[in-house]
């Protein structure tokens, strides 16, 4: 593998992958650092809805890989291994793989991010014994079972709905005083009868040895615990940023700040998907800025080239 590219990807999720394959499609040559798991976060989504060309939903684990094959036929390249430092020098950019280095002309930021810890006792040690992030993988072995879902967005109404069809019950403990996303899934958990919603609650526990037995959830008036044998947390996502601290422009919550052009403060540096400031929370608005991203890479890299200018 050469150790240049005209653009790379940092990121194999629908926003990195959507990037790769504009930029290919424009002619271009790109790499992308697809990290452990090409797909990011929707690989353990059951059903993405709202994107086009998929009336009724499309699995991401499906998704995914579907754009890889076509980022991939349109000359797109992979390696799995994730950035680790970047820097900026002599009109290009030295990149810190896992593998080694690289170097590339423009690079596109679209690491994704993490499901957020819930931070309580409990959580790391019954890993994988109950407390779980992916319905669609976990939900089949709890058939006549009670299970906990820990949030109020998206993500945490559609993994409720995924467990209502295996689960005997399924409690949602939320922090907030209503459920937040979309009406649609608003609406649809509203009418499952499997599924019962706490707001104002907060999980401060999990208990169970050797696995998942109940959960310490705290309300305005009580503490109590409540039996369940699994525990699926989607309280928020924290951005993969940690390793651009002092080399981008971070908000409080981590994410890289852009311009509107989803410039991130250096010449030839875009930033797009879940770990952009202000990004909009749905897997169609992540494609969108990861095609946007690989335009104005283009833009950068023509200008760049240009009769008179520095390139």
């Amino acid at each position: 593998m050469s150790s240049e590219f005209d653009i790379v990807v940092a990121g194999a999720g629908i926003a990195g992958l959507t990037a790769a394959l504009t930029a290919a499609r424009l002619g271009r040559r790109p790499l992308v650092l697809t990290g452990e798991v090409l797909g990011g976060n929707l690989i353990s989504i059951e059903r993405v809805e709202g994107y086009p060309g998929f009336p009724e939903g499309v699995a991401g684990y499906e998704l995914c890989p579907m754009a890889q094959a076509q980022a991939a036929e349109a000359g797109a390249e992979f390696e799995s291994t994730s950035l680790q430092r970047l820097d900026c020098g002599a009109g290009k950019f030295h990149l810190v793989t896992g593998e080694g280095e690289i170097a590339a002309r423009a690079v596109i930021l679209a690491m994704g991010s993490q499901i957020r810890k819930l931070g309580v006792p409990g959580e790391e040690r019954l890993a994988g014994k109950g407390v779980s992030h992916c319905a669609s993988c976990d939900a089949p072995m709890l058939r006549g079972a009670a299970a906990a879902v820990v949030g109020g967005g998206d993500s945490a109404m559609q993994e409720a709905l995924v467990l209502a069809q295996h689960a005997s019950r399924v409690i949602v403990f939320h922090r907030g005083e209503a459920l937040e996303g979309q009406q649609a899934f608003r609406e649809r958990v509203a009418a499952e009868p499997k599924i019962e919603v706490r707001c104002a609650c907060v999980v401060e526990e999990i208990l169970g040895d050797p696995v998942v037995s109940a959960v310490r959830v705290r309300s305005r008036t009580a503490s109590e615990s409540v039996e369940v044998a699994a525990v699926f947390a989607y309280a928020g996502l924290a951005a993969n940023t940690g390793f651009l601290e002092g080399r981008v422009r971070l908000d409080d919550a981590g994410r890289i700040v852009t311009d509107t052009a989803l410039n991130a403060g250096t010449p030839g540096l875009f930033a797009a998907g879940s770990v952009r400031s202000g990004w909009a929370g749905r897997a169609v608005a992540s494609a969108g800025e990861g095609a946007a991203a690989a335009l104005a890479a283009e833009r950068f890299l023509a200008e760049a080239a240009a009769p008179g200018r520095a390139g």
